[in-house]
């Protein structure tokens, strides 16, 4: 094994071995040396009174932001920085596609139909998998729907097998990519006019989202050295979903909407859109990894030595709440979402290993960028456990020692006070989760509205369950080298 193969290896040790070490810590302090673990948890869960009072206020102010920007007129805008080439930029927009049916397909492309951007600007490419053994007949039904609404369609199929690829959807979208190049090319559209966005199939976008994308892009003094970002939520189907499938996905809304708050370690995430003159310089998505969303950010990062950013777009795209109608099918379902979602910590080696022999981007920037990253996948997998499991381990398995000494009598209270200010903050979530709720369905009873409400009290177990037990269960494999293959989400619109 030469020297870069071995430091890629010891990189993909490192997060799990700090996870797993740290809790191995704590559970052999709570044994041997209570007091010391009783002292760590007391200044653990002060640390997090005060984190989640600051990414509650950072929440607030993304809804504030979002609200704020709800009715704008995101097309005059455009008009106004540029009335003549204000609506000239072409979006070109690919929705790879596996095995979601036309139930799925149709609402996606329906929405950018609604759109209020002009469609003769618009290359829309719906991005099948050639083992998919109907795609060719959901393509034909599509395209004999919707071809003509806009400038260009194209239905790609990709080959399976191609060298040095995996079955991910990095590898379809890249396929995509080029043969919507050539469609360009032919039609003489420089890749300097065109947005690229790469949506999930399921993705249903704002009718003001393309004018929204088209004037930031047009106010950036960079604009190809940027990636933009809209909000996630997962509205398609969210009145029938079950409750804690629901409360995962809006907490995953919530968790985008606060990092789109902290913009120095804002990273893309499932439905993004970016430059396609940067696209094709960075070589397109990852076709042999299962974080493309993410990966393609930081090969941008690294084409331009650090001088590269995420735009917050204070917009929605709506996508579906994975789920199905067996309730230990949807915890499956969800446990695998979000094992892929937290296998993005491959990005630790990469993003690393690639700093080590990056000599353009700084130092400091390449440092910090690095322990943010390290830090965010650590945190996912510990913080959880800490509180729910081991917090409660000194004083559980030393209670006639903690009788004795104060901080015995202190530790329970500061944990108590730690899960009061839990429930107010939850409180807080409660009226901002409402405010992005789409109407209630008219087949959808009012008592829903209650249900709603009252099931946040199971967030702390969806949290541990759904949280923390599936990034340490991807951060394990990476440690192990057992490496994952990508599994695509069920999506169903079923009530």
């Amino acid at each position: 094994m030469n020297n870069s193969l071995k430091i890629k290896r010891l990189l993909e040790i490192l997060p799990g071995a700090i996870s797993w070490g740290t809790l191995t810590l704590l559970i052999a302090l709570a044994i041997w040396q209570p007091l010391a673990c009783a002292i760590f948890v007391i200044i653990f869960e002060f640390y997090w009174i005060i984190r989640t009072l600051y990414l509650t206020t950072l929440l607030a102010m993304a809804h504030r932001k979002l609200y704020s920007q709800k009715n704008r007129d995101w097309l005059a805008d455009c008009l106004k920085v540029d009335p003549v080439r204000g609506c000239a930029k072409y979006h070109l927009i690919i929705f790879p596609v596996y095995k979601e049916g036309l139930d799925i397909l149709r609402p996606s492309l329906e929405a950018l139909r609604q759109s209020r951007y002009p469609k003769q600007k618009m290359v829309v490419v719906m991005a099948f998998e050639e083992r998919n053994p109907n795609a060719r007949q959901a393509a034909a039904t599509l395209e004999a729907e919707f071809r003509d609404d806009f400038f260009g369609y194209l239905s790609t199929f990709h080959p399976d097998g191609i060298p040095g690829e995996t079955r991910t959807k990095g590898a379809n979208a890249t396929w995509a990519a080029k043969q919507a190049k050539e469609f360009l090319f032919a039609k003489n559209i420089p890749y300097e006019e065109v947005i690229v966005s790469c949506f999930d199939a399921d993705t249903c976008v704002d009718k003001e989202y393309f004018s929204c994308l088209t004037y930031h892009f047009l106010t950036n003094p960079k604009p190809h050295q940027a990636s933009y970002q809209p909000i996630p939520v997962y509205n398609n189907n969210v009145w029938y979903a079950p409750s804690f499938a629901r409360l995962v996905e809006i907490s995953s809304s919530f968790c985008q909407m606060i990092d789109g708050m902290r913009v120095e370690r804002f990273v893309t995430f499932s439905s993004h859109s970016m430059s396609f003159k940067t696209l094709v310089d960075i070589d397109y998505w990852p076709v042999n990894m299962i974080s493309d969303d993410s990966i393609v950010y930081w090969k941008a990062y690294l084409f331009y030595n650090g001088d590269y950013r995420v735009i917050p777009l204070y917009i929605t795209v709506s996508m579906d709440v994975a789920y199905s109608s067996s309730f230990f099918r949807t915890i499956s379902i969800q446990y695998k979402q979000k094992r892929r979602w937290a296998w993005g910590v491959e990005n630790v080696p990469f993003v690393i290993g690639s700093f080590l022999n990056n000599n353009g981007t700084p130092f400091l920037k390449k440092l910090r960028r690095s322990y943010h990253l390290l830090e965010s996948h650590v945190t996912w997998a510990i913080w959880a456990v800490i509180i729910t499991l081991i917090a409660p381990l000194p004083i559980l398995l030393h209670r006639s020692f903690f009788n004795q000494v104060s901080i015995g009598y202190n530790l329970p209270k500061i944990t108590g006070m730690l899960l009061n200010f839990t429930a107010i903050t939850s409180f807080a979530w409660i009226i901002l989760s409402r405010l992005t709720l789409p109407k209630r369905p008219a087949d959808v009873k009012w008592g829903k509205n209650i249900i709603m409400i009252m099931e946040w009290v199971i967030v702390p177990v969806v949290i541990l369950i759904l949280g923390s037990t599936p990034a340490l269960d991807a951060q394990t494999r990476l440690l192990l080298g057992k490496y994952m293959e990508f599994n695509p989400t069920e999506k169903t619109r079923k009530k």
